[in-house]
């Protein structure tokens, strides 16, 4: 199945910057790329790799003299407990420049990130690599000494903050209604000529995450030949580039529909273009980009809640409670929306508030009859 048009970039984007890196970080690259991490994984460890080496040589912990290439992985071997402190200290605490002269400190999120990035490398370097006597390349991994601190909410104040401006059963047919009917009549004429000429697609798009609970880049990434209209089923390719077929509502197969009616005079492709979400652009139709459609929900979302905006995985989250109230199963939710582990999938299970709800209802009533 072929990858979205992010995913190609990511790929372009590795093969410049690899050559920047030492030979030991290219094979690390090498190896997530043999087992199925994406390119947009790959390009964000070496975003992540790109601040700890530059670090390393602003530090004097490598030799100013060399280039990030020519750092040997006996500086990382050597490492102590207290440097990599300084480092996590560094991008927590140091702005950087997000663009011309917009400086911004990193999120906790985003350090985070860095410091499992360096984790992820410093194991496979002790364990995984390989030199002529059957050695790995060093055997003190530094970065052992280095916990992530856990997170300070339960899983069901965290499954709350995902539930914050979630569309339920109804709202979701108030909301794709107000996209068929109603949206076009607050546009200004312009505006309006605009959505009418991607409406069915952006509906069917938007439909399809309400309608099936995938990701964003699974979307963007639907080929025509993976829709089986029959079953009511598609193909996609999951994280980590495992194909599977998900389930998806007959309704929002109806939507899918409306859009293949017209894809064709609409965009004309040429006939070898496979990709399901199309957009033109310079007179010619190429698949619909994740950032483009990440737009478009936001917008769409803010004009139906009058200035709530919405992310794509907030239609997932829809999705996963409405599934849940409806009485599905957890593990069967955990293959629909492709988690690879069933704690990922829990989180949704405080989802059912009205539940809880209720019982505290009744629950007071029943002291207050006493």
């Amino acid at each position: 199945m072929a990858a979205p048009r992010e995913e190609r970039i990511a790929e372009q984007r590795i093969e410049a910057m690899l050559p920047s890196f030492p030979f030991y970080v290219q094979e690390y690259i090498r190896d997530k790329r043999r087992y199925g991490n994406t390119p947009s994984t790959q390009l964000d460890y070496l975003y992540d790799f790109r601040i700890f080496f530059e670090w390393l040589l602003k530090e004097g912990l490598a030799p100013s003299s060399q280039s990030v290439s020519e750092i040997p992985y006996s500086i990382l071997a050597t490492l102590r407990k207290q440097d990599v402190e300084f480092f996590i200290d560094y991008v927590r605490d140091e702005p950087f420049e997000a663009k011309k002269d917009v400086w911004k400190k990193r999120s906790a999120t985003r350090v985070t990130r860095i410091i499992q990035s360096l984790k992820s490398l410093f194991r496979y370097l002790t364990e995984e690599t390989e030199l002529e006597n059957g050695e790995c390349y060093f055997d003190r991994n530094v970065m052992t000494k280095i916990k992530i601190g856990k997170a300070k909410e339960t899983a069901k104040r965290r499954s709350q903050r995902i539930s914050t401006l979630l569309l339920n059963d109804d709202d979701i047919q108030e909301f794709l209604f107000f996209l068929k009917n109603e949206y076009e009549l607050t546009l200004t004429p312009r505006k309006q000529a605009m959505y009418l000429r991607n409406k069915e697609r952006d509906i069917a798009l938007i439909s399809l995450m309400l309608g099936s609970g995938i990701r964003v880049s699974e979307a963007a990434g639907l080929l025509m030949n993976s829709i089986n209209h029959k079953k009511n089923t598609i193909d996609v390719t999951r994280k980590g580039g495992k194909e599977d077929t998900v389930l998806v509502l007959p309704s929002t197969m109806e939507d899918l529909r409306a859009y293949l009616d017209v894809r064709e005079a609409r965009y004309q492709p040429q006939k070898q273009e496979s990709f399901v979400f199309l957009t033109r652009y310079q007179g010619k139709a190429q698949q619909i980009s994740i950032r483009s459609i990440e737009t478009n929900i936001n917008q769409y979302t803010q004009a139906f809640t009058s200035g709530r905006a919405m992310s794509p995985h907030k239609l997932r989250h829809s999705f996963a409670g409405g599934w849940l109230r409806n009485g599905g199963d957890i593990v069967k939710l955990r293959d629909q929306l492709g988690h690879s582990s069933i704690e990922t999938t829990s989180l949704y299970t405080n989802l059912k508030q009205e539940e809880s709800i209720s019982i505290i209802e009744q629950m007071d009533k029943s002291r207050k009859n006493k």
